[in-house]
């Protein structure tokens, strides 16, 4: 089991109580997923059980950095808040998944959304599925990852059901964060500019900057649960309430390990439309 007390992690106590009734396992109980048809099968396919729909949520005051009018820089305040928002959802949903006895969560989506509480304000939510293993992992260990929590996975169902036929396993989703104050141009470079197809080097370097930031985070991540590497890589830019020149960079995807040496994928079968 993973060390993951869900009272001290922030859990509710209607969600304990939810979580207590679900009962995973015994007879007559029942289980909820936000899975489709089709990835619910694929994951029953794969050996794993969906034994409840876990969640965790965060609404966070973002504070105030000013970046200097013209200088490309990390806003580290900005960044810290991002990530520690994120961070406080995903660990209270995999002390939802700890609570049920899970040994992971599939198909998670964790997203932000902005609150009329205030101009700062904006909720944080993760929500999965949970999952059991039918079986132990090959070699007789366990699904958890090295940390001793449940796996986490943004993958698909489709997507999980091949990566666990062809031999690996997620670890957890790992993810960078960097929110940049990009240089506004100074007056003479916007007025020589005009009318002329040329690259505006600063700003280019600004992103680029940026975006290495949050790459090298999640690979950093990825690297402390000794991941052979990460799969489902996504990389996208929001500004939320900042303004155009400060933006975030965030980056997210699924660490995965090797469970045995071959990874054969089986060959798909041909199907025959019998239609007209």
């Amino acid at each position: 089991m993973t060390n993951l007390d869900p009272t001290a992690q922030g859990v509710p106590a209607d969600a304990m109580r939810r979580l207590a009734e679900m009962e995973p396992g015994k007879p007559g109980s029942i289980f909820t997923s936000d899975l489709s048809v089709n990835e619910f099968l694929l994951v029953r396919e794969a050996g794993f059980k969906p034994i409840g729909l876990v969640l965790g949520s965060s609404i966070y005051h973002v504070g105030i950095q000013i970046g200097r009018w013209g200088k490309n820089q990390e806003l580290g305040t900005l960044s810290q808040a991002m990530y520690h928002a994120r961070e406080l959802a995903m660990t209270r949903m995999e002390a939802e998944a700890a609570a049920l006895g899970a040994d992971g969560i599939v198909g998670v989506r964790l997203t932000v959304e902005a609150r009329e509480f205030g101009n700062d304000v904006a909720e944080f939510i993760a929500i999965g599925t949970a999952v059991k293993a039918d079986r132990p992992a090959p070699g007789g260990t366990s699904w958890l990852n090295n940390k001793g929590q449940p796996f986490t996975s943004d993958l698909s169902g489709q997507d999980f059901w091949t990566l666990i036929r062809a031999g690996y396993a997620p670890l957890g989703m790992v993810m960078g964060t960097c929110v940049y104050h990009i240089a506004h141009q100074k007056m003479g470079a916007v007025f020589s500019n005009m009318g002329k197809n040329v690259e505006i080097e600063q700003f280019t370097q600004a992103l680029y900057d940026a975006r290495e930031l949050a790459m090298a985070r999640m690979q950093a991540e990825a690297e402390a649960l000794h991941a052979e590497g990460v799969v489902g890589v996504q990389l996208n830019a929001h500004n939320h309430r900042w303004g155009g020149h400060t933006t975030e960079f965030f980056s997210i995807g699924t660490a995965v390990r090797p469970l045995r040496e071959d990874h054969e994928i089986e060959r798909p079968t041909m199907v025959l439309s019998l239609d007209g």
